[in-house]
């Protein structure tokens, strides 16, 4: 049995949906169903056998939407003699699923339709591209802890200090008018779509110690030039997304003031009296405050004050609305441990401010792209009332790692096969509804993770097979600054390294590998928007498929250290003979017949064929 998901096989209408199912000769059920629970009880709707086609036969059914609830969920019951199958999203089973493995379709809170048809690219600013020296940080320019912790101003391309060094301290020069001045160059790489780190004023390279929210950090340029550098984007039909951190700010942010630098001691450190001391969370009238995850130098926010939560987000002139208006007109936020905000030490409350976060961005922009960050399973922020998509590492990154790497997130040993990669995969995919799972933001690496391709030990066979895969899956590719020159980079800040123009000659192989897939990517409606269906998980080889009205991509990668032969069961799509061209190997191209799709696919390799 198969579902799709995308609008042919789930069709809306009214206060119903029309549901498609395929299966295949061999199961002749007694009775099929289509399991649902409009007023959270069980309903069985009988399927119709709506058409025959070579193998495959298609029915279909209509089922109730919830009424005391925006999210419907369904399943479906196949009964023969013996036994029972059940099709639900993470797959196959023999029982009823639970609850967290059903299919689901959110009617009232979509992702922005953009959203999907992107090629995001992570810029860290500071480590970019500079363009104007004249405004760069100076050695001992200030210091990021009172007296301690002085800038140290570095050449470009010359080595990141250790962790606990100078770290955060320690600056490149990196500017927007950088970025802006490698629009052309990221326009012809296939990138659509920017997500900058943050570039608010503060004291450290990073800027997740925030000094104020409504001005550009003068060492990365001026809020004319950040509308200038949108505008310029907005031109040539690319969007831009910035970093929100709004859990915490840094020591020196006028509200707290731990260094003296007002000059007026109204900040609130050292002073219970002062008009800001509610604006984090001290103890009383003593001098212990709240840090975010037990980090001193990062006061955490109190959102029970009202004031604060104007600022943010209820007022009308909200840090969240500022940006989305007009100069800037940015097109979506990027909040920054969206999970932890809440009210006291740790995240109480966390669902209404991230709704409240959704409502004031989506007041200002209905179209507003709302991105959470999530190390770990984000299930609960993706049901289509708060986020529309998050950093998927949990149902991207995770297994990738696991498959490709043979590590887990903490870098301990987790090597999996096939079989269990693609369980991973749909166990978390299920769990969230479909347009949801198009919005999620894929990535191999980021300005938080070892690099890729450093993880792999310098394979950049492996490093090609997983791009593949980020720009086949279902959920939005993102590259991070340098892939596209095989940058390497170990734990932070080491990932962060400045990024190497002059490798653009000598590196052009792997810049023509990424124009590759960013040309399919951008012009394929069914990598953008299509059902995933498996064809092959075994041992070290996968195969699926990605189909959209009749558009057909397959993805085929073997991380083995031997070819691998394959016969894809082309049938399961629909399809009894075909030509498909490859997109690696250009110009060449395979005839299918009887419903199989006979390839070899070369150790440590990849392959998306296309249907011609």
């Amino acid at each position: 049995m198969y579902h799709g998901q995308d609008h042919s096989w789930v069709i809306l209408s009214n206060t119903a949906l029309t549901v498609h199912l395929v299966t295949e000769p061999g199961l002749q059920p007694e009775a099929l169903y289509v399991r649902c629970e409009p007023d959270n009880e069980e309903r069985l709707i009988p399927m119709e056998r709506s058409q025959d086609a070579e193998r495959l036969t298609t029915w279909k059914a209509t089922i109730p939407m919830s009424r005391d609830k925006a999210t419907t969920v369904y399943c479906f019951k196949a009964i023969t003699q013996e036994r029972q199958w059940w099709l639900h999203g993470a797959g196959i089973s023999k029982r009823m699923p639970g609850q967290e493995k059903l299919f689901r379709y959110n009617s009232e809170h979509q992702p922005p339709e953009w959203v999907k048809h992107q090629v995001f690219y992570q810029i860290f600013p500071d480590r970019f591209a500079n363009a104007n020296p004249a405004i760069s940080v100076t050695s001992n320019e200030y210091c990021l802890l009172g007296e301690e912790k002085p800038t140290v101003a570095k050449p470009w391309g010359t080595s990141v200090s250790e962790h606990g060094k100078d770290g955060a301290s320690e600056f490149f020069g990196g500017d927007l008018e950088g970025i802006r001045d490698k629009l052309d160059y990221l326009q012809s790489l296939g990138v659509t779509t920017l997500y900058l780190n943050p570039i608010f004023a503060a004291p450290s390279n990073h800027k997740y110690d925030t000094t104020d929210y409504l001005n550009i950090d003068p060492h990365l340029g001026t809020n004319e030039e950040f509308a200038e550098l949108v505008n310029d984007l907005h031109q040539r039909d690319m969007k831009i997304v910035l970093d929100a951190v709004f859990n915490h700010t840094s020591l020196d942010h006028p509200w707290f003031d731990r260094f003296q630098q007002r000059g007026d001691g109204q900040g609130a450190w050292q002073n219970p009296k002062s008009p800001f001391r509610d604006y984090h969370q001290f103890d009383g009238d003593s001098e212990n405050y709240i840090g975010w995850n037990g980090i001193h130098t990062l006061p955490k926010l109190n959102f029970l004050n009202p004031e604060v939560r104007d600022y943010f987000y209820a007022g009308d002139n909200s840090v969240i609305r500022h940006w989305l208006k007009q100069p800037y007109c940015i097109d979506g936020w990027r909040f920054d441990v969206i999970h932890m905000l809440g009210e006291g030490e740790g995240a109480t409350n966390n669902a209404h401010y991230v709704r409240a976060f959704r409502a004031s961005a989506k007041a200002e922009n209905p179209q507003c792209y709302v991105l959470g960050e999530h190390f770990f399973e984000a299930t609960q922020w993706l049901q289509g009332d708060q986020e529309d998509g998050a950093m998927n590492y949990y149902g991207f990154a995770h297994p990738v790692r696991a498959f490709f790497a043979g590590l887990d997130i903490a870098f301990d040993p987790c090597r999996i096969e096939a079989d269990e990669f693609a369980q991973w995969l749909m166990e978390a995919a299920a769990k969230i509804p479909w347009r949801n799972q198009l919005s999620q933001l894929n990535q191999l690496d980021s300005h938080d993770t070892m690099r890729f391709l450093t993880m792999v030990n310098g394979d950049e066979a492996t490093l090609r097979c997983a791009l593949i895969f980020l720009f086949c899956w279902a959920g939005v590719p993102c590259i991070y600054y340098g892939t596209e020159v095989a940058l390497e980079g170990g734990h932070d800040p080491d990932n962060r390294r400045c990024f190497p123009w002059e490798r653009l000659d000598s590196r052009q192989d792997m810049v023509d590998f990424i124009k590759q897939l960013t040309s399919l990517r951008n012009q394929s409606s069914a990598l953008q928007s299509g059902r995933v269906q498996w064809l092959y998980a075994e041992g070290d080889v996968i195969a699926f498929a990605r189909c959209l009205d009749n558009e057909r991509v397959i993805c085929a990668i073997n991380r083995g250290l031997t070819p691998a032969a394959l016969s894809l069961p082309i049938w399961q799509m629909g399809l009894e003979q075909g030509y498909f061209s490859l997109l690696i190997k250009k110009g060449e191209g395979i005839d299918a017949s009887d419903g199989t799709l006979e390839l070899t696919i070369p150790a440590k390799s990849g392959e998306i064929l296309v249907q011609a």
